[in-house]
């Protein structure tokens, strides 16, 4: 394989604040490089010294790491411990009245819960899953809006040790089917509807169409949490009303002591093709991720409001909104709408209305928000930001620098971060009081994290060069395994020609400094004439025109050069038609061959008001490519936030 090429051209360079080096958590190069010489030097001890110190243990642990079953690692693996010991109980005696949720539901309303309220909201409903039968190691699907009741459905069966697998409301019926008969769930939390964008949306007719479709005899219960009160269907020997369960339940539960190893949920990533993964992460490694990250990545100090605006269906919502800022004590926002409703400026009137000093959301909701609203955060008091985080997919430079200026105000880092659903917490990300960071790039793994960047046959690619990326060793928040399927875990993520490494799936490249930059996924990686091109870099040269708002890029078969380069833009105005269309595609691919070179222009431009997205922003990339190759979408588009977009994109201006 030849080298895949890094083709953007990005300079700048930002060093941390001096005041923000003196309060950091991790302050200066200097520490972080002492962090990683520690791990180097006695790799399991650095992260059974963490483990030690960061969680409440009720069997303290002997061994840290067993590698006796390579790719199948335990952690801690004779430990015992509680999640949601950790996330509440222990917050309990110096934390009891401080503010643990701040939630501001669709309509603007906000209510609050401190952490002896979400104690007892979680024994409550803890105790309310067992009198229903559920035990240590039941399978339990959660399927909700974002909101309180959702993250205390997370913290109850983490309590009692059965087993979560939380489906992202915006999912089918088809595809809730799939994860329920896959996992064997034996109960099923849902809302009656949810609501985002003053729209109602109905979870629990979808959780009954999902069990009539056959081969859900596992499941005997159906809890239903009353979101509004609206008309819902019921089946009375299967559904029970949230509120009436919790009703006369007890307000103490003791926790359910599990081994580290024990599942602490089920999470499925549908990856590119076939059928969906259940990714598998245990209780003690993942816990201890998740902490970490909060305090090394996001700086987290006593008296910070954090909000992460990912939904509870996403790893993003697990690690940094159900678990990591509770297992740290922290106060955090949870959001049920939109970013744009009522208008384009909802997240920066919360931020000023909460006090937000964390702010951590995607790529797509920044250029979205660019697109229709760059005006809105000149309206709004946002001096209480201290640091701002990305997360879901590669920033292209434009993008991050309006993210720095007009969000941070050029005072608060940015902290781009890379990790998966699988890694669990992050994996390379900036340690915000150490390391400088350039527009577009991850920058350095975490303290404790070993990536490297390797060619098709395992082999390191030295200095400056792109190819596979790759962790060379186990961590302790890592995938475990993949739920009833552990050979399909060997051979997704652990490739015998990469001798015992990680396989991510990205492509990326280092450069001089040794900073990552994320490339796109392998099956993105596109040959053109020979060269080897990552689509985030294209992209990244298309959204720095004046004119762009968003951008992505595919490939398609050609018979000469191998692939051709197919762009789908979303201009800052209106979309374009007839000669107007054609004089801007001849202007963009002029624009990316001097930005990258004549190698990346485009061949065919197509212009959307709006790329296909799932409704947590993720851009639908193998739907591009089915468009571009003229292919029938067969697959399940149900879960598209905008899925008549696709009939505009199959139109091609050249």
């Amino acid at each position: 394989m030849s080298s895949i090429e890094s083709v953007l051209h990005e300079c700048r360079k930002f060093q941390p604040h001096e005041l923000f080096v003196k309060h950091a958590t991790i302050s200066g190069i200097d520490s972080y490089h002492a962090l990683c010489a520690s791990a180097d030097s006695d790799y399991a001890s650095f992260w059974g010294g963490f483990a030690r110190k960061e969680i409440d243990w009720k069997k303290a642990f002997n061994h840290i790491l067993d590698e006796s079953n390579i790719p199948f690692y335990r952690w801690f693996y004779d430990g015992e411990l509680n999640a949601s010991y950790n996330c509440l109980d222990r917050h309990l005696a110096k934390s009891s009245n401080k503010t643990a949720i701040i939630f501001e539901a669709d309509d603007g309303s906000v209510s609050k819960v401190t952490y002896h309220e979400l104690y007892i909201r979680v024994c409550k409903f803890s105790n309310a899953l067992k009198d229903m039968g559920i035990s240590h190691g039941d399978r339990v699907i959660i399927y909700m809006p974002m909101s309180i009741e959702a993250v205390v459905a997370m913290q109850a069966c983490a309590r009692i040790g059965a087993i979560h697998s939380v489906v992202f409301g915006g999912f089918s019926a088809k595809s809730l089917h799939e994860r329920i008969t896959d996992v064997g769930a034996k109960t099923i939390i849902c809302a009656n509807y949810g609501v985002r964008g003053g729209k109602s949306v109905p979870l629990k007719a979808t959780v009954d169409e999902a069990l009539s479709l056959g081969g859900c005899e596992s499941v005997n219960k159906v809890i239903v949490y009353q979101r509004i009160n609206q008309d819902t269907p019921w089946s009375l020997d299967r559904d029970f009303w949230w509120h009436e369960l919790v009703e006369n339940a007890s307000d103490y539960c003791e926790p359910v002591w599990v081994n580290s190893e024990h599942p602490l949920f089920i999470l499925y990533t549908s990856g590119s093709t076939g059928k969906p993964k259940g990714v598998q992460h245990s209780t003690g490694g993942y816990l201890l991720g998740t902490i970490m990250s909060m305090k090394w990545v996001f700086d987290f100090k006593d008296e910070d409001i954090f909000w992460c605006t990912a939904d509870v269906g996403w790893i993003t919502g697990h690690s940094y909104v159900a678990y990591g800022p509770l297992a740290i004590g922290g106060t955090q926002v949870l959001f049920e709408g939109i970013p744009t409703y009522p208008d384009a400026g909802r997240f920066w009137q919360m931020i000023e209305k909460h006090k937000v000093s964390i702010f951590y959301t995607a790529p797509t909701a920044i250029r979205s928000l660019i697109k229709v609203g760059a005006d809105f955060p000149g309206k709004y008091d946002l001096s209480s930001l201290r640091l701002l985080g990305t997360v879901g997919e590669p920033i292209n430079p434009e993008a991050w620098m309006w993210y720095f200026q007009e969000i941070g105000k050029e005072r608060c880092p940015i902290v781009d971060t890379w990790w998966q659903t699988e890694t669990g917490a992050h994996m390379i990300a900036p340690l915000p009081g150490a390391v400088a960071t350039k527009p577009g790039s991850c920058t350095l793994p975490l303290p404790g994290i070993i990536m490297d960047i390797v060619d098709e046959e395992g082999n390191h690619v030295e200095g400056v060069g792109g190819g596979l990326l790759v962790a060379k060793k186990p961590w302790p928040s890592m995938i475990r395994s993949i739920w009833g399927d552990p050979e399909r875990f060997k051979k997704s993520y652990f490739p015998t020609e990469l001798k015992g490494a990680y396989l991510a799936g990205d492509s990326a490249h280092r450069d001089e400094d040794g900073y990552y930059w994320i490339m796109g996924r392998i099956d993105d990686v596109l040959n053109v004439s020979g060269h080897r091109l990552g689509t985030m870099e294209i992209e990244s040269a298309l959204v720095a025109n004046p004119l762009v708002a968003e951008a992505a890029v595919v490939g398609k078969p050609h018979e000469i050069k191998g692939e051709s380069v197919i762009a789908y833009v979303v201009l800052k105005g209106l979309r374009p038609e007839g000669d107007e269309a054609k004089r801007i595609v001849a202007e963009l691919r002029e624009w990316v061959g001097k930005e990258i070179g004549p190698i990346a222009k485009p061949d065919e431009i197509r212009f959307g008001d709006n790329l296909p997205k799932t409704r947590s922003g993720k851009i639908m990339r193998r739907l591009l490519r089915s468009l571009a190759k003229g292919e029938e979408i067969t697959s399940d588009i149900s879960t598209l936030d905008n899925p008549s977009i696709l009939e505009q994109l199959k139109q091609s201006v050249i």
